[in-house]
């Protein structure tokens, strides 16, 4: 059956008192599904997961069961790592739910790694979440005297014990990507590795691993107790389970959300979040976190869920420059994501171009330098973007940056050149006419002597 607005899988105990204690945990049902899980061989678990339709929650959306099949049948020493390096702008979700159920996430974890023959899971943290770190190291210390941590237990295929350690990251973005966040978790620079080899085959210490986003090792115990046909007959189509989204900007009642994953952008505006302040009409919304491509108001009757997200034809193509698609592969055009969950409304009040100009910066900044496009791109990207919100930009500036970006785009060793070129084209493609007024404002500004040094400036970290 479906789920429904009343259906939690991974929120059951958001608002309750005590809930990141093991006491009030365990009350609500934390850790009943160990002595399930234990019962079944490791491959039943992962066939359930498969059976499940659970897609990873952090960005890319990739099935998860499918993920865990990837790992080499006979590793000797396989890792799991808990990716809670939230970084998206926009992106809110994990750090509620470690605060409000962190032995949820402990119990997943512990669950995720006997599946997957784990004896040493970790979970990387970002630095900055001061109350969630707080929080989930002493949930972490309780299961260890519980001994759900560190001590044997029996399973069906012998003994089983697993040890879990929380890691601070250092707040760069880039480490939210899988391969950087290995990288910093080995003490080494957070840079992105070549793949091939991926994570699954050569990972963690040069083992394999598999990194999962905190929603999607949360999902993991419901699908244990109950099955995974029935996770996957909560969700649509490929799609399982219920989705996480953070709901912000011009909104009268912005949260975190679980919701079904049928639901539609607009009646989650207008319906959950109680519409837009002042009565005023939506322009522009960020579907994903900010480096996914933006809807418009004529795009808000599409499904919150993965795959309507990159194929529904309500959703108009991004193109790079006017009569030219842009193509993920041949005829497949990159329309949007659903990405991490976070969802950014802007009313038609928002100037679009500076809103562009500041998550241009925002990449130019979280760039790791590694390789060339990002390096280069992403800070001319912001630096023509920011003279345009500026008013100091020139008309030939809209094909500069259609051609920067198209540039970036498949050209770079991780996706945060994509996370800057995508919403560049998008917005270009949505809301050229706001950048084509901000151009026309530029050269009259030219013209008339009355661009400041300082309308030039502020464009990028390199």
């Amino acid at each position: 059956m479906p789920a429904d607005r009343t259906t939690k899988v991974v929120t059951r105990l958001f608002g309750t008192a005590g809930s990141s204690s093991i006491e009030v945990a365990m009350k609500h049902g934390a850790y009943s599904r160990l002595a399930t899980a234990l019962g079944m061989t490791p491959a039943a678990i992962v066939d359930e997961v498969k059976k499940s339709n659970l897609r990873g929650r952090g960005g890319a959306g990739f099935p998860t069961g499918t993920k865990w099949s990837f790992i080499p049948k006979g590793a000797d020493t396989v890792y799991l790592v808990c990716n809670a390096d939230e970084s998206e702008p926009g992106t809110c979700k994990d750090r509620e739910l470690i605060f409000w159920d962190p032995h949820l996430l402990i119990e997943g974890m512990i669950l995720s790694s006997y599946a997957l023959g784990c004896k040493h899971a970790y979970i990387y943290i970002r630095g900055e979440m001061m109350r969630e770190v707080a929080v989930l190291q002493a949930a972490v210390d309780e299961a260890y005297q519980k001994g759900f941590l560190g001590q044997e237990m029996r399973s069906a295929v012998g003994t089983f014990k697993m040890d879990l350690t929380v890691h601070r990251g250092a707040g760069a973005y880039i480490c939210g990507e899988e391969t950087s966040l290995l990288n910093s978790l080995e003490g080494r620079r957070g840079w992105p590795r070549l793949k091939p080899p991926f994570p699954a085959v050569k990972g963690l210490f040069g083992k394999p691993t598999i990194v999962n986003n905190v929603e999607t090792l949360m999902n993991i115990p419901w699908i244990v107790e109950h099955g995974g046909a029935k996770f996957a007959e909560l969700g649509v189509g490929k799609s399982g389970g219920t989705r996480m989204v953070c709901m912000s900007g011009h909104l009268n009642k912005p949260g975190v959300f679980e919701m079904p994953i049928g639901i539609t952008f607009r009646q989650m505006i207008d319906e959950v979040c109680g519409g837009v302040p002042g009565g005023r009409k939506v322009k522009a919304v960020i579907p994903g976190g900010s480096s996914m491509p933006p809807l418009d108001i004529d795009e808000l009757d599409v499904p919150i869920e993965f795959d309507a997200l990159m194929s529904d034809p309500r959703i108009k193509p991004v193109m790079v420059r006017p009569g030219q698609v842009f193509e993920l592969a041949p005829g497949r055009p990159l329309r949007t994501m659903a990405g991490s969950g976070g969802i950014v409304v802007m009313d038609d009040s928002t100037d679009i171009v500076a809103v562009t100009a500041r998550i241009m910066r925002f990449y130019a900044h979280e760039s790791c330098g590694q390789c060339t496009p990002c390096r280069e791109g992403t800070g001319w990207l912001a630096r023509v973007c920011t003279r345009l919100a500026n008013g100091a930009g020139r008309l030939e500036d809209l094909e500069l940056l259609s051609s920067i970006s198209y540039g970036i785009a498949g050209n770079t060793i991780c996706p945060l050149g994509e996370a800057a070129a995508w919403p560049m084209m998008g917005f270009l493609t949505k809301f050229r006419a706001d950048f084509e007024r901000a151009a026309a404002t530029g050269e009259a500004n030219h013209k008339a002597g009355r661009v400041p040094a300082a309308a030039h400036t502020h464009g990028g970290a390199h």
